[in-house]
């Protein structure tokens, strides 16, 4: 379970029900959009998630909504959006992606991953399968913290 989330918790940020992640990038074409898809897929109804971005792209990136489809998730509608002040200060968890990233204002965890711009299918499917244990372990603890 990441520290952050005890921190969250401790501090009364965590709700003792429906919990809200943030997941953020720079461009939030990415990491984030698969951290967002992946806990949506995991949670369901039970977590609130969006992700966000410092300064948004146009669309996601081709090769990440390709890896993603191969495990049956479809994030070729995801737009990337610009993080403003207010989702931040709505979330309980704001996570972002191992991306040096400036104006998010709290971060309360950070996943140090590679970034997937302009890597080869092979390559994007290991950042997922990196992305997707994370995810599972926070949607487990979620879960945990919220029965």
């Amino acid at each position: 379970m990441p520290k952050a989330f005890f921190f969250a918790m401790a501090e009364g940020r965590m709700q003792s029900h429906k919990p809200f992640v943030l997941f953020v990038c720079r461009h939030n074409t990415g990491r984030s959009q698969m951290a967002e898809a992946y806990l949506r897929h995991f949670s369901g109804e039970s977590v609130d998630v969006a992700s966000a971005g410092t300064t948004p792209h146009e669309a996601v990136e081709p090769v990440v909504i390709q890896a993603m489809a191969e495990v049956g998730i479809d994030v070729s509608a995801a737009q990337p959006k610009l993080i403003e002040q207010g989702i931040v200060d709505r979330a309980d968890l704001v996570i972002t992606m191992g991306c040096d990233v400036h104006g998010v204002g709290r971060v309360d965890d950070d996943w140090d991953l590679p970034d997937p711009k302009g890597q080869p299918l092979s390559r994007v499917r290991e950042i997922r399968n990196m992305i997707k244990h994370k995810v599972q372990q926070l949607a487990s603890s979620l879960k945990q913290q919220t029965s």
